[in-house]
């Protein structure tokens, strides 16, 4: 893979991107602008990825080694001014929809700088900035198609599971981030206390999700599917009560990404079916 692609991360933007079709699907609406929705979080969410990268290199030299800048395949430079570009790029895009969604972009935007560059390291305030920008992903495609309200309850689902799993990855990463200094909430407070934080997150999630079938948001449909990624969360809890180590952490994340998948498909199933 292109060491330009790469670094967008594509696996964690098309999930992104996805957010926005979903919420096409929910609204039945299906025109010019959920393409570009879905292009314009895909953009910046790359962006998101990259300036990440870029300022986590010294993490990522202990972490991730394999990734582009501290393998050496991009500078790191570069990769400043390649995220600066598909930040731009994303924001003018976002303008072409609607001055909402353009407004929306920079919130965004100036979010992940943020993030990037001072919240991550910071107990807890870094996970809730990940999981506040996967739910404005919702509330994105929602602008488009007019589904304000079915957004922000999505978004809030798609919030609860990202933190959850963004907690999941800081306990995965506790060495690099402890030579770091960072101040992450499975430093401050352990491992332990971060995997039982997570796992309540989980099933809250768990405990909520019959309410979209109960007020008529989905069909019945959605239910049947939205099980599978139940059962998924609550195995996941199982496994990081049992074992914390990061091996098993790594596997989980991977775990929980699926789960999150599987409750995105529920979403739009219970729409059309």
């Amino acid at each position: 893979m292109n060491s330009y692609i790469e670094i967008l991360r594509p696996g964690n933007a098309i999930m992104a991107l996805i957010a926005v079709l979903l919420m096409a699907i929910v609204g039945h609406t299906y025109n010019w602008e959920i393409i570009l929705g879905a292009i314009t979080v895909f953009i910046a969410t790359g962006a998101g990825n990259t300036i990440n990268d870029y300022y986590d290199y010294e993490i990522d030299k202990i972490n991730k080694p394999q990734r582009p800048i501290p393998s050496g395949r991009i500078k790191k430079e570069n990769a400043l001014y390649y995220s600066l570009i598909l930040y731009i790029l994303s924001i003018i895009l976002g303008f072409i929809i609607s001055t909402e969604n353009g407004i929306t972009v920079i919130i965004c935007t100036l979010l992940m700088i943020i993030y990037a560059y001072d919240f991550k390291q910071r107990c807890l305030i870094g996970n809730i900035t990940v999981a506040l920008l996967t739910g404005l992903t919702f509330v994105f495609g929602g602008l488009i198609t007019g589904q304000i309200n079915t957004s922000i309850i999505l978004g809030f689902f798609a919030f609860l599971m990202t933190l959850s799993r963004e907690i999941i990855k800081d306990t995965e990463d506790i060495e690099g981030d402890l030579k770091e200094n960072a101040h992450t909430f499975p430093i401050e407070y352990g491992s332990k206390n971060a995997v039982k934080l997570a796992v309540t997150l989980n099933i809250i999630t768990c405990l909520l999700s019959p309410l979209l079938y109960i007020y008529n948001i989905f069909s019945v449909t959605y239910m049947i599917i939205v099980i599978i990624a139940d059962i998924i969360f609550i195995y996941t809890a199982i496994m990081a009560l049992k074992d914390q180590t990061k091996e098993n952490l790594h596997k989980i994340s991977g775990y929980m990404k699926i789960g999150m998948l599987i409750a995105f498909i529920s979403f739009a199933a219970g729409s059309l079916i």
